[in-house]
């Protein structure tokens, strides 16, 4: 099964109530001239999308890619790409989020922007179209910022995705397939949903229809607020099959917040490695209880070692949040901001302690090599890439390289995939390039890229949940 990043069906039987009980049924009949419940429903609905249509945003963008069927002597080795997603406003004076796979390497970003209607049109809405401004992006959790010059747009208010629960109405907003402005309605199927084991990033599940060009488009409850940003799918065709995945709104808004502040994530960490208590686990170990999450490992000199933590620790609470797995305590920590302080209850063999731990910054290597790439400027247009040359300051901040010399990659570009870019990913160093030892990004070469030589190392993990053409799951 393929999963992509990117409804629900109501039915209502009456019958066996109507045959069981008929003159109950008889007297819950509407009285004549009254509108039926549906009615009431419909005009719910309606009053919902009309509220929050205004905040959504069609975003369109413009990147270089190697073209396809390079023969020797050919000089047009690259062509534009042009990609189309979708986003949402969250702030009157021109912020918006969407996904960074929709924007991630674009050269050129332009937003639709609708306009206040005046009229009754059944065809299109009003809007207008500006150039915007990539603020920052965060690739673990795929959220992007884009600044465009307004004032005064109507904005959608975050909501709590903690609060959700399976079973409530949502509903997908944004532009599948390009058709601009469409809406379809679900449920919530789960919540916190992980899709890789040690990831601590989680999900909404839906069933709201979400194709391909609904990525960055909001997902939003009942009330009209942003309880998630559509993201993925699962689905063996690319299209809807009824699992669709939107980053929580949570989440969502606490990268919003530090990529407008600092124009990036400053994220978290308190310098410990956690596992899962297992019956078996706490029977080697002879814990003092067979579930929960034990410290496994302890960074020397981390926030977590200074304020006392010790490996073989039991984490019972987090805030007060009782702890049942290591994923649980993974989770909550995420979410936490550099500088917060965080109480911690933890069981030392029949003794219970209480501790708190400083939230200090995660050294991140691929944050500061990103920061360097400009999508004017690095673009490795026949490999359909966004590179940095490897400088030694730079070399000093990767793991340890067989060669000290190359490019690193830094992103595709946009419209790319990584079957176009020969399996490249963000983090791989290219030190060769048909036969020919690469130096810089500024060394030029002459007929098709035959041969790539490149050397992945432990900073070339994937950044997102899953990528685009992977067997589990993908982008819309």
């Amino acid at each position: 099964m393929t999963a992509y990043r990117f409804g629900y069906v109501w039915t209502v039987c009456a019958l066996t109530l109507a045959l069981s009980a008929p003159a109950a049924h008889a007297q819950a009949r509407p009285q004549a001239g009254a509108a039926p419940p549906l009615t009431d429903l419909d005009g719910t609905i309606e009053s919902l999308v009309r509220s929050v249509d205004p905040a959504v945003v069609q975003i369109f963008t413009t990147g270089l890619a190697a073209r396809e069927g390079v023969v020797a002597g050919q000089t047009d080795l690259v062509t534009p790409v042009r990609a189309s997603g979708s986003g949402v406003v969250v702030d009157p004076d021109g912020y918006i989020i969407t996904n960074a796979h929709v924007v991630r390497g674009a050269s050129r970003i332009r937003v639709e922007v609708p306009v206040e209607p005046t009229g009754q049109s059944l065809l299109a809405r009003r809007s207008r179209v500006a150039a915007a401004r990539l603020v920052g992006y965060d690739e673990e959790t795929d959220i992007a910022v884009l600044k465009i010059d307004a004032s005064g747009l109507r904005a959608l208010p975050f909501g709590d995705s903690d609060a959700l629960r399976a079973g409530q109405v949502v509903l997908a907003f944004g532009s599948p397939m390009g058709l601009q402005n469409s809406v379809s309605l679900g449920i919530v199927s789960a919540v916190a949903r992980q899709l890789e084991p040690e990831s601590p990033m989680v999900y909404i599940q839906t069933d709201a229809s979400i194709n391909p060009g609904n990525s960055g488009g909001p997902l939003v409850d009942a009330r009209g607020r942003l309880v998630g940003v559509n993201t993925l799918i699962a689905s063996p065709s690319g299209t809807n099959n009824g699992l669709g995945f939107a980053a929580p709104s949570n989440i969502v808004k606490t990268v919003f917040e530090q990529i407008r502040q600092w124009g990036r994530v400053r994220r978290g960490e308190i310098g410990v490695r956690v596992q899962t208590v297992t019956p078996t686990l706490a029977a080697g170990l002879r814990l003092p209880r067979d579930w929960g999450a034990v410290v496994a490992d302890v960074m020397p000199g981390g926030p977590a070692d200074r304020a006392g933590l010790a490996i073989g620790d039991i984490v019972l609470s987090v805030d007060g949040k009782p702890i049942e797995n290591g994923r649980q305590l993974n989770v909550t920590l995420y979410r936490k901001a550099v500088g917060d302080v965080v109480r911690l209850e933890v069981l030392r063999g029949e003794q219970l302690r209480t501790l708190n731990v400083s939230v200090a910054e995660r050294n991140d290597p691929m944050l500061r090599i990103t920061q360097l790439a400009d999508p004017r400027q690095n673009v490795i247009a026949r490999l359909g890439i966004l590179g940095v040359t490897l400088e030694p300051e730079l070399a000093a901040l990767l793991p340890a390289l067989r060669a000290r010399s190359g490019v690193v990659v830094v992103s595709a570009t946009a419209g790319t995939f990584e079957s176009d870019s020969g399996g490249l990913e963000p983090g791989d160093v290219i030190h060769a390039v048909n036969g020919t030892w690469v130096t810089s990004l500024a060394v030029e070469q002459r007929g098709p890229c035959r041969l790539v030589w490149w050397w992945r190392d432990s900073i070339a993990q994937s950044r997102r949940a899953m990528k685009p053409g992977s067997p589990a799951l993908a982008q819309p």
